[in-house]
This record gives structure tokens, sequence and C-alpha cells, in this order.
């Protein structure tokens, strides 16, 4: 796990819950249960000021670190993809964006098709790409301010219910959608048996909690979150994410009781 990303599991999942900010001492302590070192932490959160995700305060000859903005802005994206769920039934109707962007502007095509990707698109063709949910709003706000990007939104009907397994097919690899979500479930369902029991609790409730959020994170990432009836069959998403919650209900006391532990003693 990059030690960046680790500081966003823990401000996304533990610290923003509790005062919002943490002393450097702390966050230091906490980094150290998955063998972080002092140094390393201290030079992330330095970049991650520069970037404008952390803000920092002196409190004595403590140094103090709270989300910026940005920083709330960009984990409240990620929660939305993580927790969030497409309203079902579906009805049937596909969302399709267009877009076109001069070949001098290489780096902003890919920055859209990864804003795409992020809200759930799939690329049908080079610059088609589709969505069974409604999800065009966040990536017309995105580029509002692009004279560069010209975008084209339509609504429209697939010839029936092969035609859409079809699209969803071509248009994301669900085959290896389906292997990611198999990993998952063959890498936490044993500890999720021993939390149902009770029996996990301390630094090994944090490590296996934090590090559920980072495995299961880039695979919703990348899940459109499609409706059953264009899922393929046997389809493992549906017994990952109920790991994942399940999980999270029993590894959310002990692992927090144990953070607090750390950063009071820091």
């Amino acid at each position: 796990m990059k030690p960046r990303q680790l500081v966003f599991e823990l401000f996304g999942d533990y610290l923003r819950h509790r005062t919002g900010e943490v002393r450097l001492r702390g966050l230091v302590a906490v980094m150290a249960c998955f063998g972080i070192p002092d140094t390393t932490v201290r030079v992330v959160v330095a970049r991650m000021r520069k970037e404008g995700l952390l803000a920092a305060r002196r409190e004595g000859r403590e140094t103090v670190y709270s989300l910026t903005d940005a920083g709330r802005e960009l984990l409240e994206e990620r929660g939305e993809r993580i927790f969030g769920r497409a309203p079902a039934p579906w009805d049937g109707r596909w969302h399709l964006v267009t877009y076109s962007v001069p070949e001098t502007e290489r780096l902003l095509r890919e920055h859209l098709r990864r804003k795409l990707a992020r809200h759930g698109f799939g690329a049908l063709s080079p610059a088609l790409w589709v969505n069974p949910h409604d999800r065009t709003e966040p990536v017309l706000a995105a580029f509002a301010d692009q004279p560069a990007v010209r975008l084209d939104v339509f609504r429209s009907d697939a010839a029936g219910p092969e035609a859409d397994r079809s699209i969803a097919a071509r248009a994301w690899d669900l085959a290896a959608l389906d292997r990611a979500y198999a990993s998952l479930l063959a890498a936490h369902t044993p500890a999720l048996a021993a939390l149902r029991g009770g029996g996990t609790a301390g630094r090994t409730a944090l490590t296996e909690r934090v590090t559920l959020i980072h495995d299961f994170r880039p695979i919703v990432f990348t899940d459109p979150d499609l409706p059953p009836e264009l899922l393929p069959a046997d389809w493992h998403g549906g017994a990952a994410r109920a790991m994942f919650l399940e999980s999270l209900a029993h590894s959310r006391e002990p692992a927090h009781a144990f953070a607090d532990e750390l950063v009071a003693s820091a």
C-alpha cells in the first residue's frame, strides 16, 4: 500500500469522522502499524499539502493536519463510488456521451477519458462512451470551462435485451472485473469469519479494515454498477460487496478504538 493512498484511506475512513484533524505524531503512530516509517510520513504529508489536499497549522511545537476543501471533495467523490448504488430497476435506456478534443490537447483528452471511466462510463468506441445510469452531469460540469472540449449527450434504447448485453460486454471487461471480485472474496472472507466471532481487535482490526478498503476501492472504481440483467452468470460482485459491507460493520468499533488509543498516546 503506497503511503499517500494510506493517508487518504485513514482520513476517509477514520479521521474525518473524529475531529477531522490529526497531529503529525498521531498520524505517524497509526501509519507505523502498516510499516511506514516516520520520515516517509513527513515527506508524504508535505507533498499532499503542496498539492492542496491537506492543510497544516501549528499548535505549540506540533503540526496539525486536516483536509482542505479539495481534499474533502475528493474523498466525498471516492465515498460515493464505493458506497453509492444506482437505483433499481433499470429503465432500459443508455446514456451516451460523444466528445471532440483537438489532437494538440492529448493530456486534456486523457483527463476526459479518466473522468468518464470514474463515473462509470464504458468506451463503446474511442469517442463514444455509454452508461446505463445518468451520470452525465458531473462530466459536463468538469469540462464546462474547457472550450477545447466539445461534449454531446444523448439517451437511447438498444434493439433489445440481447443487444443490451452485447453493449455491456463490449464496453467493459466484465470477465476481468469478475475475477478481481473473486480474488477479493478469497483474500478477505477468512478475516470476516473471525470478525463475526468477535475475535479480532486492536492492530489486526485496524490493518485488516484499512487493507480491505484499499483493495476494494480500485475494483469498484472500474465497476460501472450494471443492472443485473446486463451481468454475466455467477457474477461475484454482489457477494464481494456484501462481504465488504459486513466486514466494515464488524470492524469499525475495534479498529477505530485502537486508532484512538494510538493517536491519544502519541
